[in-house]
């Protein structure tokens, strides 16, 4: 094949990414260009060093429309070398029968993923979505000699799969870089206008947006004013318990597996008229036996335990009521508060809002069950312009468990002299 020139623009930003390396990551806001640079990459790659196979992936991919292709197939008309690719439905074919694919991981197997060692380098796109599972299955199957796995996401969570891969434990040889739209040589008019107005119009959000910042709160948001008041009154802080006051555990379950929902717990104390949020912890397929390990191992152990209304329900993999499992395993358990019915996730947003002007929360401990509560929010159809309740995602457990302390809680006040006998003094008549 005949070599070719092309002539490359790389914002600055981007130059230490051209340098080999295992793993490569761009994150950063709205606007950076870190798509269009992978995206030209993967081209110049097939190009530079032919029968070169990519594989770009996301965790979720229901259709072709989710996925990068069409940013690839621009890219190739815009560096000028569509004659040396051809564009298929579902693929690309590269020079010297190399290939581009697309693919969803989160209905990969440990079998199904092995047909993806043979690609060179694997794109992570929105990788701040990429499980933990999909990760740890999909690092050691690009294997080829050279082989690379690059990553590009709008950081969400500071305890997200790639943010802790890539930024907290920092694997050796990782090129990393953050980029934002003042990296952007080529920002337009257009673009500056639109950044703007999202500063002035939606302020909570930009940060996370716009600078590239963990996700605080966004459009529909059920909680975000509520924690904004909570951060500017100083009641995210440091926060310790009242050792007389009982400790509360409050639970959404999760599931055993890898695909399961997220167990949440949130522990609490009701102390006078305020609401102490010690610690939060969450997991993705433990067992039972975990979580109560978590709670002994930080003290817990004389823990009221509060489940919901489904703790009644058989656990499918021991056959035992989740209320009974944490009887055995030693713990208190509340009485299970009736099932709401239908407009029970109205009625925990309702009372958690209520109640957030009590809440004081311990930062250290809480920082990944705060990140949840702020990006809870409303699932919109932008069409009819009207809300069709909480959006189902990882934020949703935090904010169950949240909502059923919510609902249960009760001022002490109240709660301790209820159905106390009456003590009259003596009366004494002259």
């Amino acid at each position: 094949m005949r070599s070719r020139k092309i002539a490359l623009k790389v914002a600055k930003v981007f130059e230490p990414l051209l340098a080999p390396a295992r793993y490569k990551g761009a994150h950063g806001g709205r606007g950076s260009g870190k798509s269009w640079f992978f995206g030209e990459q993967a081209v110049v790659e097939c190009l530079r060093q032919p029968a070169t196979s990519i594989i770009a992936v996301r965790e979720t991919q229901r259709t072709l429309r989710e996925s990068s292709k069409r940013l690839i197939e621009a890219r190739i008309q815009q560096l000028g070398v569509g004659s040396a690719f051809q564009v298929l439905h579902d693929r690309i074919r590269t020079p010297g029968d190399g290939l581009i694919a697309f693919q969803g991981m989160s209905d990969a197997t440990a079998e199904s993923v092995k047909s993806l060692e043979g690609f060179r380098i694997a794109w992570v796109e929105e990788a701040q979505s990429l499980s933990e599972r999909s990760l740890s299955l999909l690092r050691p199957t690009i294997r080829a000699p050279e082989s690379e796995i690059w990553f590009s996401w709008n950081a969400t969570r500071e305890h997200d799969a790639v943010d802790r891969f890539l930024r907290k434990e920092k694997p050796a040889g990782a090129i990393v870089v953050q980029s934002n739209w003042a990296d952007n040589p080529w920002w337009s008019q257009t673009l500056e206008q639109e950044r703007l107005t999202e500063l002035e119009l939606y302020p909570d959000r930009y940060g996370h947006t716009y600078e590239g910042e963990y996700a605080s709160a966004f459009e529909g948001a059920y909680f975000s004013i509520g924690l904004l008041q909570a951060r500017a009154g100083g009641r995210i802080g440091k926060v310790e318990a009242d050792p007389i006051v009982p400790l509360r555990a409050f639970i959404d379950i999760g599931g055993a597996g890898a695909r399961a929902d997220a167990f949440a717990l949130w522990i609490v104390q009701w102390v006078g008229q305020t609401i102490r949020v010690l610690d939060y912890y969450e997991s993705v397929g433990q067992t039972l036996g975990e979580h109560a390990a978590w709670l002994r191992s930080k003290g817990y152990e004389n823990v009221l335990v509060h489940l919901p209304h489904d703790g009644i329900n058989v656990n499918n993999l021991t056959g035992k009521r989740y209320v009974d499992h944490f009887r055995e395993a030693g713990f208190n358990c509340a009485p299970q508060l009736a099932n709401q019915g239908a407009g029970a996730a109205s009625m925990r947003i309702e009372a958690v809002r209520r109640l957030l002007p009590k809440c004081w929360f311990n930062a250290d401990t809480t920082e990944a069950g705060l990140s949840a509560l702020g990006f809870y929010h409303e699932r919109r159809d932008s069409q009819r312009k009207i809300g069709l309740g909480p959006e189902h995602d990882w934020s949703s457990h935090a904010a169950d468990a949240f909502g059923l302390m919510a609902i249960a809680y009760e001022e002490p006040s109240r709660s301790a002299n209820f159905n106390r006998p009456l003590a009259y003094g003596k009366i004494s008549v002259a």
